[in-house]
């Protein structure tokens, strides 16, 4: 198996291209190959995916699917979260890539494109912001509380604001960060493992709290699987949020 610093320098590489791909993408709102695919996805993705898989790697991306399945290493990819906004100028996109072993996720970082602002993890040994250590946050008084969202909010609330921002591995690492409160999925079975595995895997090593919010294990290799995962900063708060989000989702 290759050496934990080796990974995180394959996939340091492999984001930082995929910045320099997608800076490059003139048409930004061309159509892929299936319906609710960007052009932008696959000219970012292709690249990606096949360093990976020269480098010895599985691959499971959003949009290549799973290669190399038998591989002891599987990167589980978003070459662009939140193509949308990428594709209109929307500030907020970012690659994901997280490398899982037989015992489930072990490095990750999540890029922002816009900022080149970087989250990375490691198994047992932490996560940092742009170099920096993450630590623990303590949880906010609920009506002080910022949340991000995907999808539309029921009527029932347990926190001062909200942003629907719309990129979910920035939007979790922000909360692994303590920019903002927790992230609720609202949405129905929309995120894949490659959606959200690397903030998972930093929130994890921050010690925040991350669940899917139907009790389901939010770390699967399965191409076809959704999850809806919830956030907070504390346990009390995750069981709350859970509540909320069983209650009213869209």
């Amino acid at each position: 198996m290759a050496a934990i610093e080796e990974l995180q320098a394959l996939i340091a590489t492999v984001s930082n291209s995929a910045v320099k791909a997608l800076a490059e993408v003139s048409d930004r709102r061309a159509a892929g190959e299936r319906d609710g695919q960007y052009g932008l996805d696959l000219i970012v993705d292709r690249p990606l995916v096949q360093t990976l898989l020269d480098n010895g790697l599985g691959v499971l991306s959003e949009e290549a699917g799973l290669l190399e399945a038998d591989r002891p290493l599987l990167a589980v990819v978003d070459p662009v979260d939140g193509s949308t906004n990428a594709s209109r100028g929307v500030s907020w996109f970012a690659t994901s890539i997280c490398i899982f072993d037989d015992e489930g996720p072990l490095v990750a970082l999540v890029e922002n494109h816009s900022t080149r602002e970087r989250f990375e993890a490691v198994r047992g040994s932490g996560a940092t912001r742009n170099g920096v250590p993450l630590s623990p946050v303590s949880a906010l008084p609920e009506s002080e509380r910022i949340v991000l969202l995907n999808g539309a909010p029921g009527a029932e609330r347990a926190w001062g604001q909200y942003r629907v921002l719309g990129a979910s591995a920035l939007d979790i690492s922000y909360v692994a960060a303590g920019v903002v409160d927790g992230y609720i999925d609202f949405d129905t079975e929309a995120h894949g493992v490659w959606d959200y595995s690397g903030a998972l895997l930093v929130c994890q090593e921050v010690g925040v709290p991350i669940a899917d919010a139907f009790g389901r294990d939010l770390i699967h290799r399965d191409m076809g699987e959704r999850r809806t995962p919830v956030v907070a900063h504390d346990e009390a708060t995750l069981e709350r949020f859970i509540e909320i989000r069983q209650a009213g989702g869209s």
